[in-house]
Parts: structure tokens; sequence; C-alpha cells
């Protein structure tokens, strides 16, 4: 028997992320799940080391690469669309569903359930807030996408960066792992390489 699962994911590098905005550099769907991942795995290990808590890190790194792989599916709703209005909103959310569980569908029987946790699983208050972490790493990458098209010269990411800035600023007050990230990496991010090595 054939499956189609690992096949599809590996498209997700033929995904550009924001298509309704010129940028100086395209960004793709992999490339964006590596950032969420990374950021998603330190936040954790911030969270577990300074705060006491009990999360999996290598977990929220699974579930950061795996975050937007309904859009190989769906490909990338611009969010002010996606979140333009609350029928909309859940309109989309159904259709993520279904293609994760399409996507899901494309492994054998006897793995399904194991990836059915990385997509959608929530079983413990310490997995639910692993998954708002995620989410925080998901803004911080975007945030990150719109330094990075500023230091460019590029003006067209000034509105979404100021959007995604207030997003972040009420995670900050609510997740104190988001608020030291922003703190202590943020401030790095556009610096030049000489900048970064000295």
């Amino acid at each position: 028997m054939e499956y189609t699962f690992f096949a599809a994911i590996s498209r997700m590098k033929y995904i550009n992320r924001w298509s309704q905005m010129r940028s100086s550099r395209e960004e793709t769907l992999s490339e964006h799940s590596l950032d969420v991942a990374m950021i998603a795995h330190g936040l954790c290990t911030i969270g577990n080391v300074r705060y006491g808590k009990n999360l999996d890190a290598n977990k929220a790194a699974l579930i950061g690469l795996y975050h937007d792989a309904s859009e190989i599916i769906t490909g990338d709703m611009p969010t002010p669309v996606k979140y333009a209005n609350e029928d909309i909103r859940d309109a989309y959310k159904a259709i993520e569903a279904k293609a994760e569980l399409t996507l899901i569908h494309k492994l054998p029987s006897d793995l399904q359930e194991e990836y059915r946790g990385i997509f959608r699983g929530e079983d413990t208050p310490e997995d639910a807030y692993m998954r708002r972490l995620v989410k925080g790493a998901d803004k911080i990458s975007a945030f990150i996408k719109c330094i990075e098209e500023e230091k460019a010269g590029n003006s067209e990411f000034r509105t979404a960066k100021e959007t995604i800035r207030r997003s972040l600023d009420r995670m900050v007050e609510e997740l104190p792992e988001m608020k030291d990230f922003v703190e202590e990496f943020l401030p790095s991010y556009g610096k030049t390489l000489d900048e970064l090595s000295s």
C-alpha cells in the first residue's frame, strides 16, 4: 500500500505566504513552519526553566512544524480575509479542520492517531497552554517577517507590523514566556550578520 502524507507535507515549500503583499523576498510555508517550531520550542523551554512549567518543548516544535500544514490543501488565506468577520472565521476553521483530516487520512491507519494528536489534540491543561505558545510563536514569526521587510526598505508591511504588534502586546500580558522572548530575543532580528557576530 502506498501512502502520500509525507509527499504532500513536502509540498509546503511551494506555498508562498503573504500572497496579497509585495515582498522583498518570498517566504514559503516551510520556512515559516521551521521558524514557528524553533520559537515554540524556545518559548516552552523558557516556561519550563524560568516559570516551573511542565511543557513538552519537543511536542511544541512538532506542532509548530505542522501548524499550517492544511494550507497545502487550502492555500494561504490572508489574515484580514480569514478574520474579516465571525462567519468567515468559523467557516475557514471548519475548512482547515477538514483539510487536516484529509492529510491525516493519507497515513496508514496505525499512525493516524499519533498525528491527529499533533494536529488537534488538547488533552491536558499543559497541552492547551503549549498550543497557546505555538500560536504566540506564529505571531512572533509573522512579526519577524515584517521586521525583515521593513529593513529591506519595503513599507508594504507597515500596517501588518502594527496590527501584529498589538496582538503580541496582548499575548505578552498573559504569557510570561512571550514577554521574555519579545524583550530578550526579538530586538536582534533585523541586525546584520556582523552585528550578530560581534
